[in-house]
C-alpha cells in the first residue's frame, strides 16, 4: 500500500489535490469554532446551496473561471443572511432556510432548461453537490488561487483573533468596549463564504458544512479553552484530509464523502474519550 501510495504521489495533480485539501481543510477549520458557539453552524450549509445556484449560472454563462461568479454571489448572500439573522423580521433560520431552498431549486432548474450546454445533467449536479474528480484534475494555476485565498483567510484570522474572539464569546461586552460588533460578524460571513466557494470542488456544495463543523465540535469534546480548541480542530481537519484524500486515491471511493465519514469517525473517537473523562 506504501509502495502505490509512493507511486501515486509521483503525479503532479495527486499533490495538488493533498496541497488543496489541506489549505481548504485548515482554513474550514478556524471559523468553525467561531460559527458553532455563535449558532451560526448553518449559514455554512445555507452559503454551501448558494453556492450551488451560483455555479449553475457559470456553467451556463460558460465562464472560464467559475469562481469569478461564484464568490462574489456567495459573498453578498452571506451578507444578505447575517441582515436578516438582525432583523426581526425576519430570523436567521428563516432567512438561511429561504436563500438556500431558493438557490437549490433555481440552480437545478437552470441546469435542465439549458440542459444544451451540458451533456450530462444529472452526473453535473450530482458532482457539485457531493463533490467530483475534479479535484484530482487541479491545475498549477488553480493550486495557486486557493493558495492565495487561504493565505488571505489564515492571515486575516490571525490578525483579527482578539476581535474574533471577544465577539465569539460576548457581542454585548464587545460592544461596550468599543468593538465594532457588526463589522467582524460581516468579516466572519465573508470569510466563509470563501472557504465555501474553494471547498466546493473538494467535497461539494451539499458536504462543505460538515468539512467546517465536525473538526470544531470534535476538538469541543477534547479541549476547554477557545485556543486550544481551535488549534485541536485545525490539526483534525487537516489529518481528516489527508486521510481522506489518499483513501480515496487508493480505494477509488469519492473524495468528499471520504473525507466526512473520516470527520465523522474522529468525531465518535473523541465523544467516547470525552464521556469516559467525564464519566
Amino acid at each position: 500500500m506504501i509502495d502505490q501510495l509512493l507511486y501515486y504521489l509521483e503525479y503532479p495533480f495527486v499533490r495538488y489535490a493533498i496541497i488543496v485539501g489541506v489549505l481548504i481543510a485548515l482554513c474550514s477549520s478556524l471559523l468553525g469554532v467561531t460559527l458553532v458557539l455563535k449558532r451560526y453552524s448553518f449559514i455554512g450549509d445555507g452559503l454551501s446551496h448558494v453556492a450551488f445556484g451560483a455555479l449553475a449560472i457559470a456553467s451556463i454563462m460558460q465562464v472560464t473561471s467559475t469562481t469569478l461568479v461564484t464568490m462574489p454571489i456567495t459573498i453578498i448572500a452571506a451578507v444578505i443572511l447575517l441582515k436578516g439573522g438582525q432583523n426581526a423580521k425576519i430570523k436567521g433560520d428563516a432567512a438561511i432556510a429561504m436563500i438556500s431552498v431558493a438557490s437549490l431549486a433555481i440552480g437545478y432548474m437552470l441546469m435542465n432548461v439549458f440542459s444544451a450546454s451540458s451533456a450530462n445533467v444529472s452526473g453535473d449536479v450530482c458532482s457539485t453537490l457531493f463533490g467530483s474528480t475534479s479535484i484530482l484534475t487541479l491545475k498549477s494555476s488553480e493550486v495557486m488561487v486557493c493558495l492565495v485565498f487561504s493565505v488571505i483567510v489564515i492571515a486575516t484570522f490571525i490578525l483579527f483573533y482578539n476581535k474574533i474572539f471577544g465577539v465569539t464569546f460576548d457581542e454585548n461586552f464587545a460592544k461596550a468596549t468599543g468593538v465594532r460588533s457588526g463589522a467582524y460578524n460581516l468579516l466572519i460571513a465573508i470569510i466563509i463564504a470563501v472557504i465555501i466557494v474553494l471547498g466546493m470542488n473538494l467535497v461539494g456544495s451539499l458536504l462543505i458544512s460538515a468539512l467546517i463543523i465536525f473538526p470544531a465540535l470534535s476538538a469541543m469534546r477534547l479541549m476547554n479553552n477557545f485556543l486550544s480548541v481551535i488549534i485541536t480542530s485545525a490539526i483534525i481537519s487537516v489529518i481528516a484530509a489527508l486521510v481522506g484524500i489518499i483513501v480515496s486515491i487508493l480505494y477509488s471511493t469519492p473524495v468528499g464523502s471520504t473525507i466526512v465519514c473520516v470527520d465523522l469517525a474522529v468525531f465518535i473517537i473523541c465523544y467516547i474519550i470525552d464521556a469516559i473523562k467525564t464519566a
